[in-house]
């Protein structure tokens, strides 16, 4: 029977030999240790650069967990009231209006911070052609655009902007996934009266010894950014070269626009010093970022029934609750996938993610640069719980297992 970094070695090599991705890395921590860390594949796979421990990936969505720790900590400064309007730091957004058919009409309440960290403002990403949608993607599209001028949007601005677009639903009564997060990386801002990125770096990074993660990567570093990879109908790799959701690609300058929601880059060996802090409730060895209660609080505070059904509905959450910005595995005989109980994660659009495990006080971080890449990261993911758990097989009756 093979070991379960065997499996996991395999898992990568076939990805990548598949072409399901150009290279993938893992990096997996039990109680704060490492256990095994494996790099198949390039980073660039037209220099031949191999994915190692330095290689710098971007994160997309994986920024948000982070964003949810920055609030964090400037609620216990006092400085960030949770259940506060977000008018109250971004003015566009006092007089919110919710588009309902043919008529836009005043929202019932005003969206609150706790409504950004929970994804429940009725702001979204753009991906239907509601009038809401269509005006968001108008405005992730100017985002872009902008990159290449002189002025770029920045943060702020962003965010203001978004607060003209009227919202899908009243807060709070019900979930979309959307750019929540970005509107909460400019109420930082105004919240702490530094840039978004600045704070970071103080508040989190540089106490953490992140020294490899933030908005863009300088030129000296820049050799060990990953390139990202797209693939053809007949799945046959090429290097990706577009820039998404207001997000540089090349990284090589300092960015204007600070997204809350998908602007970082990092590596694994950062980004692991995060999780771990988050696992071990607010530490990483002496020093201490957020106190143990809002730690829990982010992975504690669930989503009303309305919600968890809106919830539920988007990529196969069933089992999942919804917390500061990660999802937590609440009922693994629900779940699609084999999960353990209590598990809090996310993941970014170019398939890197990371999942904590409290109860085994495990740390699982995937790192790749890939679109419309495999299903590695299922693969790595179902390994360890049928490891964990000692169980075989997968389906319904496996996950009922699971959940005892």
């Amino acid at each position: 029977m093979k070991t379960l970094e065997e499996e996991w070695r395999l898992i990568l090599k076939e990805a990548v030999e598949k072409e399901e991705t150009a290279g993938i890395s893992l990096l997996f921590l039990k109680e704060g240790k490492e256990v095994c860390f494996i790099g198949e594949g390039y980073a660039d796979r037209e220099k031949k650069i191999k994915v190692d421990w330095g290689t710098i990936f971007r994160l997309y969505s994986m920024t948000k967990p982070v964003t949810a720790a920055a609030a964090m900590i400037l609620a216990e400064d006092g400085e960030l009231e949770l259940d506060a309007p977000v008018g109250e730091y971004l003015p566009s957004f006092r007089n919110s209006g919710v588009w309902c058919g043919n008529i836009t009409e005043p929202a019932a309440r005003p969206i609150l911070i706790s409504d950004l960290l929970t994804m429940t403002s009725g702001l979204s990403y753009g991906d239907d052609d509601t009038v809401t949608e269509l005006a968001t993607r108008k405005l992730l599209a100017e985002a872009e655009d902008s990159l290449e001028l002189e002025n770029p949007m920045t943060t702020l601005e962003f965010a203001e902007r978004a607060g003209e677009i009227p919202l899908l639903f009243h807060p709070g009564t019900s979930w979309k996934y959307g750019i929540s997060a970005d509107i909460l990386g400019a109420v930082i801002e105004k919240a702490s009266g530094r840039t978004f990125g600045e704070f970071l770096e103080e508040r989190l990074f540089a106490p953490l010894g992140m020294k490899d993660t933030g908005f863009f990567v300088p030129q000296e570093k820049r050799s060990r950014l990953a390139k990202a990879y797209d693939r053809t109908q007949d799945k046959i790799l090429f290097p990706y070269e577009g820039s998404f959701l207001g997000i540089r690609n090349h990284m090589d300058r300092p960015a204007a626009y600070e997204s809350g929601g998908a602007g970082l880059v990092s590596t694994a060996e950062d980004y692991a010093k995060f999780a771990r802090m988050l696992l071990d409730r607010g530490s990483l060895g002496e020093t201490r970022i957020l106190k143990p209660e809002s730690v829990e609080q982010m992975g504690k505070v669930g989503l009303t029934p309305q919600q968890r059904a809106a919830f539920e509905k988007w990529f196969g959450q069933r089992g999942y609750d919804y917390g500061w910005l990660m999802r937590v595995l609440r009922e693994p005989s629900m779940a699609v996938t084999p999960g353990l109980k209590g598990e809090y994660c996310w993941d970014g659009w170019l398939g890197c993610c990371f999942l904590n495990y409290p109860r085994e006080k495990m740390t699982l971080l995937i790192m790749q640069q890939q679109k419309n890449g495999g299903d590695a990261v299922s693969r790595i993911k179902e390994a360890l719980v049928r490891h964990q758990t000692g169980a075989a097989g997968t389906g319904k009756v496996w996950n009922r297992y699971l959940g005892k």
